[in-house]
Parts: C-alpha cells; structure tokens; sequence
C-alpha cells in the first residue's frame, strides 16, 4: 500500500507519512478512520484509477468531500478514501448563464462567496463549512454532498431544494466510466443521484444554477429564558399555522444554558433589510430575548451563524424526525427533558426544529427525483461531547432516542413507520431500519418508499458489487 496505483497523479498518504494524522482527521471526532491510504485525488480519471486499484486490492472505499458525515461515511477503517478537498474544492462562476461550476470536494463558503460577487447565490447548507455533495444523500463533504441529499438551506423557500437547483454532475463510476448526468444526458442516473446520492458513483463536479440575490439580508440568533419560552412557542405555532413566506425561515432550538437551565434558541433569516425583518418578525422581539445577535449582514455569511456550535475536533450526533408542525405540548416536554438528559449523560443536547416554507419543495412532482418529498418540517436531535469514551455512543443513542420517542409520540400526521428523518441526519453506519428510530438508522428500502425499485435496478446496473455502500446502501436488484 506504500505505493500509489499506476498513473495517480494525486498525493498518496499512508500511516508513515508525517501528514497521516491530518489526512485521516474529520470534523467529528468520532467519525475518524485509520484508512490505509488516503488519495488526495487530481481529476475524475484520478479517481477512476484509485476506485480500480481499491476493487482490485479488496478494499472498502470511502469518499470525502468536506469531512461532514458524523456516520463515519467520509471514513475508512482499512480502507481507501478518496478525497476532493484539496485539488478538487474551486468554483467557477458564469454570470452570463447564471451556472457555478464547483468542485466535488468545495464547500458552501466557497460557493456562497464566489456567487455573490456578481450578485448571485444558490440553495446551500445552513453551515458554511459543509460540503455540497451531502445536499444530495452522499456525504463526500458538507457542501455539496448536500445537495445530493436533498438540501435544504435559507433559500429552499424560494428556489427548493440543493439538488432542485443541480443543472449537471460528472460521476465516476465504480467501474471508472466517466459519466457526464443532466436532464437530457444518462437522464436515469440523473434522477437517481438526486436522493441516492453517493450509492452510484463519486461526484467530481456540480454544476449549479444560480439565482439573483440582494447582497445583504437581516439575521441572526435570539435567545430566551424559561419562562419566556412558552410565549415563544405559542408565536411559533401561530406562524406556522398562518403559513411562512418564501423570504424567510426560522430554526428553533431548545437546549441548556451552562448552568443546565433550559433555553431557547432561535435562527432568524429574512432575505431583505434589517428594517424590513424586525418588523415582521416582532412578535417574537416583542417577547424580549435575552441575547440579540440579529443585525443587516452579508449575504456570504448568513450560512456562519452556526459555525460557533459546530467547531471541528469534537464528538457530534445526529438523528433526524419529522414533524408535521410545530406543537407546544411536544416543545413543553422537550424543555423538560433536555436539561434532565444533559446532567444524567455530560452530552450538550440540542433539538432544533428547522422551519422553512416547502410550498417551493412541493411545487416539484413527486417522482422528478429520487428524493421522496413531504409537507414536514425536518427536525434535529443534535448532541455532543469531548470526552474520548470508547463506550459514549450507547449513551448517546439512548438519549437521542428519548428525545425522538417525544416528537415521534407527539406527532399526529405522519405514521411513525415512514417518520425516516432528513436522511442527510444519519450517525451510525447502515443498518436493518427500526420502526419508529428516526434518522440515526434507516434502510434504503425505508428511506426511498416507492422510488426504491427504480433505484435498485440503477444500482444493478452501475454498481452491482456495493462498492459505494457507506450511506443508505442500495440492494441491487436480482
């Protein structure tokens, strides 16, 4: 392994090189691998030599875009990762066609910055160090595996989701064809890559459409103590119910102060001016945070406003429900809860309800992507910790599913069988799906209903042996 597949032009890292550790290092700590060598690859044909060298080895492949996937899918233990985020991380923009050419391994600030400077912007996370690969279900980076997740982001209310706005991608095969995928050319891996994501090939370039966008918006975070919350979620419920505009989008959070009381936190994004957003969202000013964040800022970096929670080089968990609006006995019970798990377990628990218009998301038909669509709102159950605890993780789990089993319990729309999550909020590596588990652990058949027999015969036909079977893995039809 000390020595790279024939004509690999990329950086070839194994454990006895001095920058391994830095190789193999990810955002969440506990999502890291001791691969046996790490491809810092060049090009698509880079990545079509390592994917034949790694099939012809017997080893597990792993792709990394921004290093996101806290399920460890960026991640590989004995294997090889192939990894975009050093050569294959730029943006392109074209202003006359209104199209960003962006690199499988960039992230969201990279494209969020070059877009802006000719007035445009596109759908993106809602952190600005993610790659575009998970927008999609893949989970090469947080940027733009986003959006072959699905993809959601503080524009989805205007322009839908990442991967609605995805004009073409060039894909490398398990077989190391080189495919170029667009709604007029290999239109089926098209569709399929939109929601399957990182199940068909690596994704070395999206190309996305760009829309007009104002240069600064209003927002930020607000915070409130107990006794304000239930004001809070009685706005919240009110807002919701009357239905959100397409300019706006709000993330509830409940969660612990330092002293382990509750509190709750709120993301406010209103894409106008600082007059124009604390007007309309007064009802909620008017209840008196006790912390004010919100302020008329560049549109750049609207997608920071979680980087503080969201550092590199600690543990982080995710588990996504559904929930088909926002309830406050639900809230009552979360704010109770929380504070109780967090001093029982040492984990910082947050669960943030991310409450986005989805008229947009839904104007879309429902069989146009692999992505199944709903009238939901996704929500998060997010945790961390620093401590190196080889054990944590069945604590972890065991506090994450608590706080599922109270917004699963208290959701009166969506049958607790399909309630999948976001399925970009995976943690663990795939798994038999448990009904009713959310998004920590969900089988493909689950996570793509109706959908799921097409994928399996794209499956067959571009990655019949699971080389990519880190995310949701396809069973290919027999």
């Amino acid at each position: 392994m000390s020595s790279p597949p024939e004509s690999f032009a990329g950086d070839w890292i194994t454990p006895d090189h001095p920058t391994y550790a830095d190789a193999i290092a990810r955002w969440a700590v506990n999502a890291q691998r001791r691969a046996k060598a790490v491809a810092f690859v060049k090009s698509a044909q880079d990545v079509a030599h390592v994917l034949a060298y790694a099939q012809h080895q017997g080893l597990p492949v792993a792709i990394r875009g921004g290093g996101h996937s806290v399920a460890g899918a960026s991640s590989s233990d004995g294997g090889i990762v192939i990894d975009l985020s050093r050569y294959l991380a730029g943006v392109r923009v074209d202003p006359a066609a209104k199209l960003a050419y962006v690199g499988g391994g960039a992230v969201w600030g990279t494209v969020d910055k070059a877009a802006i400077e000719h007035g445009l912007a596109t759908v993106g996370g809602t952190v600005n160090h993610v790659s575009c690969q998970n927008s999609v279900y893949c989970l090469q980076a947080l940027t733009l595996i986003l959006t072959l997740g699905g993809g959601y982001g503080f524009l989805t209310g205007e322009h839908g989701l990442a991967m609605d706005n995805l004009a073409q991608v060039t894909v490398v095969t398990a077989s190391g064809k080189i495919l170029t995928a667009s709604s007029t050319e290999n239109v089926d891996l098209f569709w399929g890559i939109r929601g399957g994501g990182c199940n068909f090939g690596v994704v070395t370039e999206f190309v996305l459409v760009l829309h007009p966008q104002r240069r600064t918006v209003f927002g930020g975070i607000i915070a409130f103590a107990p006794p304000a919350i239930p004001d809070v979620t009685s706005s919240l419920v009110k807002w919701w119910q009357a239905g959100p505009s397409a300019k706006e989008a709000i993330f509830y959070g409940i969660s612990t102060d330092p002293a382990s009381n509750p509190i709750a936190l709120l993301i406010l994004f209103w894409n106008g001016s600082e007059e124009e957003g604390r007007e309309h969202f007064k009802p909620l000013f008017d209840i008196g945070p006790v912390m004010d964040t919100c302020k008329e800022t560049p549109y750049e970096e609207v997608n920071s406003f979680q980087n503080f929670n969201v550092q590199h080089g600690r543990n982080y968990y995710m588990k996504g429900v559904f929930a088909s609006e926002p309830r406050a006995d639900v809230i009552d019970n979360l704010v109770t809860r929380i504070p109780e798990l967090a001093t029982k377990t040492g984990l910082a628990l947050t669960v943030i309800y991310e409450m986005i218009s989805t008229k947009k998301v839904l104007s879309v038909p429902a069989g146009a992507t692999a992505h199944i669509r709903g009238p939901r709102i996704n929500v998060l159950i997010f945790a961390t910790w620093t401590d190196t605890d080889s054990n944590k993780l069945d604590t972890v789990r065991g506090a994450a599913n608590e706080l599922g089993r109270i917004l699963l319990q208290g959701e009166r729309t969506i049958p607790e069988s399909l309630n999948t999550g976001y399925g970009n909020y995976v943690s663990e590596e795939p798994a038999p799906n448990i009904i009713g588990g959310g998004g920590s652990k969900v089988s493909a058949d689950i996570l793509f209903g109706d959908n799921y027999p097409r994928l399996q015969k794209l499956k067959k036909e571009l990655d019949p042996g699971l080389v990519f079977s880190k995310w949701s893995p396809i069973t290919p039809q027999e």
